[in-house]
Parts: C-alpha cells; structure tokens; sequence
C-alpha cells in the first residue's frame, strides 16, 4: 500500500507532531503550484470567513480541498473526489500538506491546481466547499474547526476526534440551518449490503433482533508498535477499541439503533503500549437487543464480522477492509417461507462499500443543505460507546448511554486518569484533543516512511 507522508488516521505511518496546518515559516506558507485553476472569488457572492456556504450549490461543482496526502488521503480519498468529478459533481481545487515539495508534487501528479503547506492560507483563498481531511487524530479538532469558520463542511477520517469533549466542540461550530456540517469517514455504513440489511431491520421484517456479535480481530506485530506514536493515548488517540474496531462498532450502531448500557474488560496481553491491545464488551440496545463486541490486534486470523440473531433469521457480515453483497448471508428460520428468504437475499445491485458510496450521499446532502449522516448526534454516538467502554473497563462498572459529559474525567481522556492506565505525569488537566495544531514547534516531527512496520490499509 501507499506510505503516508504526512496523512493519517490511526493506521497511516505518521509522525505525531506532522501537520497540514502549519503557519511557521514563510517559505512553507508560499509553496504553491502553478494558478491553473478557476479563481478563489469563482464562488457567487463571495465574502470572508462566512458561517455557511456563500450561495446555495445546485448548478455547479463542489469546491474540495485535500487536507493530508497519504495512505488516506491519496488512496481512498483523491479517488473518491476523482470520480465524482469525472461526472461533474466536484473539483479538487486544493491539497494542504506539511512538505513543500511532496505537496507541489502531488498536485502536479494529480492536476490538483493549488498546492499549500498552510491551511489557513488555503481556506482564506480557495474558500472550497468540502474540506476531507486526513490528518492524525489529535489533529482533527482544530482543523476541522478551521474549516468550519470557513464556511466549509467537512469529511473527517475516524476517529473523529480523541473525546466526547473535542467532538462536542466541533458539533457547536456547525450551522443551524442547512451547514455547514462536519461528517466522520464511516464508509462501511455506506453500499448495498448494509443499506439492505438496515431496512430489513428497521422494517423488522425478520422479526425482532435478539442476540449480536461484533468482531474486529486483527494483528499487528512489534514492528508495528515500534512507531513511536503508536499505542499512546496523546497521539493515536485509543487502542484497537478506537483505531481499530470503530467501523464495526458503528456499524452495528447503524443496524440496530441506540446503545443503552456497556459493560467491558480491557488488557494488555502482549504489546508493552499505554492502550490497550485488547478489549471484551457486552452491549445491550434499547430496544432489548443484547450483543458481546471484541476487539483485538493479537489475533492472525484476521477477521471482521457482525452477526445479527432476529426472531425470524440470521444475519450475518464477514470481511476484512470492506464488504459487498457477497460478505452479507441470510439464513432463516426452518418456518420461513421459501420465497420470503429469497426476497430477503435479493440485495440489488452490488455497491460496495467505500469512500465514494459516502461521498455520494455526503455531497447529495450538501447539495440539498441537509445534516448528513455520520455527523452530529449520529456520528456522536459511535464515540460515545467507545468513551463508555474504556470507562467501564478501567472502573469495573456498567455504563450507561448519556453518563458521560463535562465533570467526568472519561469526557476529556479516553482513559480517564485511570492507574495503570493513564500516561505517566498525566495530571487531569491533560485533554488528547486540547492542543492546538498551530502551538507545536515547528519542525519538530518529520515525516515517517515506515511502510514495513504497517499492514494497515485504510479501514
């Protein structure tokens, strides 16, 4: 796969100080490429810093920067924007990246017409509609932030943000009223497969859902542990319950609705990190539905899976990255009429799922001035589960949905202050998301080129 440069989410090899939005130098604030393209006043009415896009979109292309051209960014998310430009619906007008000529020649290769290493500066000239940003997670807050000001709605690869308290200050810059809003990279929400499931489900078509199992079992070896940033609290933001397991846990979100309670155990069974390398959960749904989640990087055969027990069938979902129809099977009850178990396995047209099945959708709802989903509450609650599960397993107690907000330790560091647990010299004043990306010395992380310590693959 791709190396990553500086772009990451939590499996790109990535230094943690690497930044897209770095103002230090004035040489890095003027490497630019070639003005090719349309001029940054090319939107109607254009005004500085507005909160929501300048004009509705209907009758021209989405204006989308690239923030972050690694693994992610170049191999997930510059197709995604690609595709839907060849059919008209957006242009890549910008990409933001720390190295000058890694960035100039980037845009070169991709004819992307404006290259910056200052993502200010590219917000305030090229004001694009859609920001993606593929940056490491303690990142993600304030350039997602940044980009909101700016008026631009944005898609931000997993995890979102390091807290509940990150995210909920993202939530409070969106608009109101038709955008902007800023929607997480859950792309295994998107395709065939999990749109027809979830309304099979919604309909309760095969009857109510009873029992769940939610797997994420992967492996990764010392190498992979041996990148400084990986497995701390600071910089990769969790273990395999944040960086690993987050699609599968918000896929069974998506499928079966809201969380009620959690109860969890977490270990360090193999790797010597301040995260966890392994956690066990049971989960119960509001609506009574009962379901155990692991996730794990101790285990070689690797796998992800969701398995659904409802009164009337099985659903079952086995994949690794990502899923299409064929990863989806339906077994029924002996009871159920042939023909209802053949129309429960017609899934359509195959469309698997990937960035650009969530692009679509994003940009449709951009273009009607509707919150996507992924965003606010909706993608909120992901995170909330995973912020209850490091608490109950660090405090050997149930956890319930909404427990968490302002005053709990939990809403501002994913481990809590926990002993054991907590970085050495953590105080409780510390946050994972609270530093600035513009308050890091400049210069003080290069960027890794570390491709044989990573088997990860965007996720």
């Amino acid at each position: 796969m791709p190396t990553a440069r500086t772009a990451s989410t939590s499996t790109a090899n990535t230094a943690p100080t690497s930044t897209a939005h770095d103002t230090s130098t004035p040489t890095a604030r003027d490497a630019t490429s070639p003005e090719t393209s349309s001029p940054p006043d090319s939107r109607p009415n254009p005004t500085p810093y507005p909160n929501r896009p300048a004009a509705p979109l209907a009758g021209r292309r989405i204006r989308a920067a690239l923030i972050g051209t690694g693994a992610i960014g170049g191999g997930s998310h510059l197709p995604a924007l690609a595709a839907l430009a060849e059919e008209g619906e957006t242009e890549i007008v910008a990409a933001v990246d720390i190295d000058a000529d890694a960035i100039t020649a980037f845009c070169a290769e991709h004819g992307i017409p404006h290259a910056y290493t200052d993502l200010d500066r590219m917000l305030q000239e090229q004001r694009p509609d859609l920001v993606s940003i593929c940056t490491p997670p303690t990142l993600h807050r304030e350039q997602t932030l940044a980009a909101l000001r700016a008026g631009a709605w944005v898609w931000c690869e997993k995890p979102p943000v390091p807290t509940l308290a990150d995210f909920d200050a993202i939530e409070s810059q969106e608009g109101t009223d038709g955008g902007p809003y800023a929607a997480i990279v859950f792309q295994h929400r998107f395709g065939s497969g999990a749109r027809h499931v979830r309304r099979l489900l919604a309909e309760q078509a095969l009857g109510r859902p009873l029992v769940a199992h939610c797997q994420t079992t992967w492996y990764r070896n010392t190498a992979y542990y041996a990148v400084p940033w990986r497995g701390r609290w600071q910089t990769e933001g969790g273990g395999p319950a944040m960086g690993h397991g987050i699609h599968q846990m918000d896929l069974l979100l998506d499928l079966l609705g809201p969380w009620s309670e959690v109860r969890a155990m977490a270990g360090r069974l193999v790797h010597d990190v301040e995260t966890e390398d392994v956690s066990t959960a049971l989960l119960r749904f509001e609506n009574g539905a009962m379901a155990t989640v692991v996730n794990s990087v101790l285990s070689p055969d690797e796998v992800s899976r969701i398995r659904i027990d409802c009164e009337r069938a099985t659903v079952e979902l086995t994949h690794l990255y990502g899923h299409s129809n064929a990863n989806w099977r339906i077994t029924p009850a002996p009871d159920v009429p042939e023909e209802e178990a053949a129309a429960w396995r017609d899934f359509g047209a195959d469309v698997p799922s990937s960035h650009l099945a969530q692009l679509r959708e994003l940009v449709a709802s951009m273009r009607a001035q509707a919150r996507p989903r992924s965003s606010g509450a909706d993608g909120r609650t992901s995170l909330e589960l995973i912020t209850a599960l490091y608490k109950s397993a660090f405090t050997d107690t149930t956890v319930r949905a909404g427990a968490i907000g302002p005053g709990d330790p939990y809403y501002t560091a994913l481990h809590g202050g926990a002993p054991g647990w907590a970085p050495v010299g953590f105080t409780g004043s510390q946050s994972a998301g609270s530093q600035s990306a513009g308050s890091r010395p400049a210069g003080t992380g290069s960027a890794v080129n570390d491709s044989a310590s990573s088997k990860e693959v965007p996720a």
